[in-house]
C-alpha cells in the first residue's frame, strides 16, 4: 500500500531548507505521496531512506523499461526506453491508464530466410503519425522451436535487432537463449524463457545480460508461485507471460493478477506488466488475431504479439489504443502547420481550422472526399473546437494572422485565398484588414458541406 503524505512527512530530515523546490517539508512529503515529485529530491535523505520509501510509495504495479535507444515514440526523441507497467486503476475511466499496450510481429527459427524477410519488410512499412503519435510495430518476438541450433537462433536475433525495433526472445532452451543474449543484449530484449522448471537457470542469464526476464505458468497459481521464487532470488526485473492454453484461461490469468494487485489489498508480487501471444492463441487466423488483439490491448496487455502486422490490424488497434491511453481530461490535438490534401501544392486555395483532433479529422476527411487540391492551415486554438476556442479569444483575426506571419505562410503558398469556418463568420472583415492582399471567404458552418463548396469553387475558377 503506497504511503500517505503524512507517513512521508515523518520520515523526512525536516530541514525546511526549500531546496527540493517545495516551502516546507510537509508541502514536499504530500507532493511524493501524490506522486508529483520523486523522493529522491530531498538532498538531506540518505539512500537506505531513499530506496525505502521509493518502494513503499511506488504503484503496487512495477514500471519495467524494455529496449534503448533508437527505441522511441517520438521520432526526434531517441533516448527513451519503452515503459511498461506502473499502473494505478483497473478501469480508465477511474483515473487513467498510464503505459501503452505495445505491439510485436513475430519471426521464428521455423521460418526460411525469404519468410523472415518479408515479416520484416512488411512489418517497416507500418510507420506513421496521428495526433502527434508514431503508430509503427514496436516489438518483434523472436520464436525459437525444437530442433533449432542456438546459432541458427541467435543470428535470426541479431537479424531482427537490426531493424531497431525492441525485442521479446521466445525460448526455453538455455544453451539458445545463452546464445541470443550474447548476439543482442545490449539492445535490451526480454527473454521470455522463465517457468516452474527452469527458472534459476533463465534468472541468472537474465540478471547477467541485465535484461527483463519472461516468466509463465501452467495455471495463475504456478505464474504466481515462480514470481515469488524469483524475487526471493533477488530478480523483480520480471514480466508475466499470461500463457497459450487457451483465451479463457491467458484472459483469466490477465484480470486475477490485475485485480490482485491493485484492488483493496494490493499484493506486489502479482504487480508486474504482461505478455499476451495472440499468434499462438489463434495461429493462421488473422481476423482472430486482430479481435484478440482488441481485448487484451483493453484487458490487459502489456505486450501484444502477433504473427505478422498488418495495415489491416495497425489502423484499429492503434486507434483503439490511441482512445485508452489518452488522458481522458485532456482533448487530442494537432500540431499546427500546413497539411496538404489531395496533392495541393504553393498555388492550390487555403483553408483554416482549429487544432482540435475531432475538428481536424471530419474537415480533412471531407476536403479528401471532395477531391479538390488545398492546404489546411492548423493554427494553435488551445485544443477547442471552433465555437468554443473563438468564445476563449484563441481563434481570431488576431491569431490566424498571427499564425501566418510566424510560419512564414506567405512565402510557402502563393494562393491568396483563405476560407473561413462558417461558423466563425464575424472574423472575415477583420481578418481582411490584419491579411491586405488576401481574399477571405466565408466556408459552411458544417465540414459535411465542404464538398460541394469546394467543387463548386473549383468549377467558378476560384480553387
Amino acid at each position: 500500500m503506497a504511503l500517505t503524505g503524512i507517513q512521508i512527512f515523518k520520515l523526512t530530515p525536516k530541514k525546511n531548507c526549500k531546496e527540493c523546490g517545495s516551502p516546507t517539508c510537509m508541502a514536499f512529503a504530500m507532493k511524493v505521496a501524490q506522486g508529483a515529485v520523486g523522493i529522491d529530491k530531498c538532498p538531506h535523505m540518505s539512500e537506505d531512506a531513499v530506496a525505502q520509501l521509493s518502494e513503499a510509495s511506488a504503484p503496487p504495479m512495477k514500471t519495467i523499461e524494455i529496449g534503448k535507444k533508437p527505441f522511441a515514440d517520438n521520432k526526434n526523441d531517441k533516448d527513451a526506453a519503452f515503459k511498461l507497467g506502473g499502473e494505478t486503476v483497473l478501469f480508465r475511466h477511474e483515473k487513467t491508464f498510464v503505459n501503452k499496450t505495445r505491439y510485436a510481429s513475430t519471426v521464428s527459427t521455423a521460418m526460411d530466410d525469404a519468410k523472415v524477410d518479408q515479416v520484416l519488410a512488411d512489418m517497416a512499412k507500418i510507420d506513421y503519425d496521428r495526433i502527434g503519435d508514431r503508430m509503427y510495430v514496436e516489438f518483434i518476438a523472436v520464436d525459437y522451436t525444437d530442433g533449432a541450433s542456438a546459432e541458427a537462433y541467435a543470428a535470426l536475433a541479431a537479424k531482427a535487432a537490426a531493424t531497431n525495433r525492441a525485442l521479446v526472445l521466445n525460448v526455453k532452451d538455455e544453451a539458445a537463449a545463452a546464445a541470443a543474449l550474447a548476439a543482442v543484449k545490449d539492445t535490451k530484449p526480454v527473454l521470455n524463457a522463465a517457468d516452474a522448471s527452469n527458472y534459476e537457470a533463465m534468472s541468472k542469464l537474465a540478471a547477467d545480460a541485465g535484461v527483463v526476464l519472461g516468466v509463465t505458468g501452467a495455471n495463475v497459481d504456478e505464474i504466481y508461485d515462480t514470481v515469488a521464487a524469483l524475487e526471493k532470488l533477488g530478480n523483480k526485473n520480471l514480466i508475466i507471460d499470461l500463457g497459450t492454453a487457451s483465451v479463457k484461461d491467458a484472459f483469466a490469468n490477465g484480470v486475477l493478477l490485475r485485480r490482485a494487485c491493485l484492488d483493496k489489498n494490493p499484493d506486489r508480487t502479482a504487480g508486474y506488466p504482461t505478455i499476451v501471444n495472440v499468434a499462438k492463441l489463434a495461429p493462421g487466423d488473422a481476423h482472430q488475431q486482430t479481435a484478440l488483439a482488441t481485448l487484451f490491448t483493453m484487458k490487459y496487455g502489456s505486450i501484444v504479439i502477433l504473427e505478422e502486422m498488418s495495415y489491416a490490424q495497425a489502423l484499429p488497434l492503434y486507434g483503439l489504443r490511441q482512445n485508452l491511453f489518452t488522458d481522458p481530461q485532456k482533448a487530442p490535438r494537432i500540431e499546427p502547420g500546413i497539411y496538404p490534401i489531395n496533392g495541393a501544392d504553393e498555388n492550390s486555395v487555403c483553408l483554416t481550422t482549429v487544432d482540435f483532433a475531432l475538428t481536424y479529422f471530419l474537415v480533412s476527411g471531407e476536403l479528401e472526399r471532395s477531391g479538390v487540391p488545398c492546404n489546411l492551415l492548423i493554427s494553435d486554438a488551445g485544443g477547442l473546437s471552433v465555437l468554443t476556442s473563438w468564445a476563449a479569444g484563441k481563434f481570431s483575426s488576431g491569431s490566424i494572422a498571427k499564425y501566418i506571419q510566424e510560419f512564414d505562410i506567405e512565402n510557402k503558398i502563393k494562393n491568396r485565398t483563405l476560407i473561413l469556418p462558417g461558423k466563425v463568420a464575424v472574423l472575415k472583415g477583420d481578418l481582411e484588414a490584419k491579411l491586405p492582399g488576401w481574399n477571405i471567404v466565408v466556408g459552411p458552418t458544417e465540414a459535411v458541406q465542404l464538398v460541394k463548396f469546394l467543387k463548386d469553387m473549383q468549377a467558378n475558377g476560384q480553387a
